[in-house]
This record gives C-alpha cells, sequence and structure tokens, in this order.
C-alpha cells in the first residue's frame, strides 16, 4: 500500500458508481497516467474486474477507483472529479503536481 494522497469528489464518486452499476462484470475503475498527449503525460479512465496488489484502492459509498503505483508517483496530492456543465461531462483530474496542462484537461506536464 502507497502513503501516496489521492481523492475522490462526491460527484466523481456518484458518477462512478453510476457506471459500474451499470456494468455487473466490472467492479473498479482504474485511473492510470501514461506517456503522451499534448503536454507530455495523460490521464487514462478504464473499466476493469479486478485489481493488482500493489494498487491503491479509493472507495466512497458504491463508486471503487484503482490506481498502479507508478501513476501514483504523478498523482500525489490529486482530486478525481467528474464536472457537468455547458462544455459537457468528464472526468477531471485536479493535480497540483502539473505545471501545464492542455485545453481538454487529460494531458498535463510536470
Amino acid at each position: 500500500m502507497s502513503d501516496k494522497n489521492v481523492t475522490l469528489s462526491d460527484a466523481a464518486a456518484k458518477r462512478i458508481a453510476a457506471i459500474l452499476g451499470a456494468d455487473s462484470a466490472k467492479t473498479a475503475m482504474r485511473v492510470s497516467v501514461e506517456g503522451g498527449g499534448c503536454s507530455g503525460f495523460s490521464y487514462k479512465f478504464d473499466l476493469v474486474d479486478s485489481s493488482e496488489a500493489d494498487d491503491l484502492v479509493l472507495e466512497k459509498g458504491s463508486a471503487r477507483v484503482l490506481i498502479d503505483q507508478l501513476s501514483l508517483v504523478y498523482m500525489d496530492g490529486a482530486e478525481i472529479d467528474f464536472v457537468d456543465d455547458l462544455m459537457g461531462q468528464s472526468f477531471q483530474i485536479k493535480n497540483p503536481n502539473a505545471v501545464a496542462s492542455c485545453g481538454c484537461g487529460t494531458s498535463f506536464s510536470i
């Protein structure tokens, strides 16, 4: 288990719970960081049916989020949020480690 600190907003937890409730084969949402995107790194969101032994597991209500140890290096102190506004609906990561991000909100640099 990691001592990294990542939080899940109430809005994100509610949306993740709804998504998982609609797909009984999936038990969690995996959030990971990959190289690429217009700012150097990008966030990836996947529905999965199992966790790895070293995953950080975030649970709030019936929402369950998994983050691998490598991604945690880049996400320490971040908040996973869900935004529903005039621009649309999306998961967003509020990451204090990111020094720049793109307009789409899914890629960043450190």
